[in-house]
């Protein structure tokens, strides 16, 4: 049996991410409809590499299960626009072979992620609310530990959609269409059936992930007359916002 940190384990364990350097990057996303979505498919499958994670069809099927306090503090901050907030997910990709806990840092409209590997009865216990099993040397899962326990956070939605992704060198440019974007309250069912509905058949999103800036190659393949620059959240889209 593990025995349980005490409070200042916990609480320095939950500080050592904050105190790495944080690799921020630019995030830019893109509301777009199903003929922008067409046009730049085309544009970027004739000239830029898939993710090597894609499969058979360019694509592979993303679930998340999205985290948050007992008073939606992650929910209010976006709706609120506040420039620093973070939230936690629980993300598989395709089938359960991979598994990841995220943290999703946002800062001054840049972007930071970490992740840990966890095992599917790792996701069972937590659903559980048996979370001992993220004690141990991790820092982020001690981190995700201390905020269980200290903000309650709890499983609020599952976001799920088809991600076609493409990859560029320069800038470490990523770029990815997300379609079929669904959500669903189905929390016990996560790594199961679970039920879902479609958040808007119309939806299409484009989004530009890069370190420094944008080559002038990648701009003319993703521009798109009239589309702006959206503020779109799947989480918050999910909960009804």
């Amino acid at each position: 049996m593990i025995q349980a940190p005490t409070m200042e384990i916990v609480i320095m364990a939950a500080t050592i991410i904050s105190k790495k350097a944080i690799k921020y990057r630019h995030e830019l996303k893109i509301q777009i409809n199903y003929s922008d979505y067409i046009i730049l498919k085309n544009r970027l499958s004739k000239i830029l590499e898939r993710d090597k994670h894609a499969g058979p069809h360019g694509s592979y099927h993303v679930v998340s299960l999205y985290f948050d306090s007992l008073y939606d503090s992650a929910l209010k901050k976006k709706i609120n626009g506040n420039d620093k907030r973070e939230k936690f997910r629980i993300r598989y990709y395709n089938d359960l072979s991979i598994i990841k806990l995220e943290k999703k840092i946002k800062y001054k409209g840049l972007c930071a992620k970490y992740s840990s590997l966890l095992s599917e009865k790792d996701v069972r216990c937590i659903l559980n609310g048996d979370y001992d099993i993220l004690l141990g040397e991790d820092p982020l899962k001690m981190e995700f530990y201390s905020k269980l326990k200290g903000e309650v956070l709890k499983p609020k939605a599952i976001v799920s959609y088809i991600r076609e992704a493409y990859i560029y060198p320069v800038a470490n440019i990523r770029i990815t269409l997300d379609t079929k974007i669904h959500k669903s309250s189905d929390i016990n069912n996560f790594l199961d059936n679970y039920s879902s509905v479609a958040i808007d058949d119309n939806i299409y999103l484009l989004e530009i992930k890069y370190n420094e800036f944008i080559p002038d190659i990648i701009k003319d393949i993703v521009y798109i007359s009239s589309r702006r620059l959206d503020s779109f959240s799947k989480y918050a889209m999910s909960r009804g916002v």
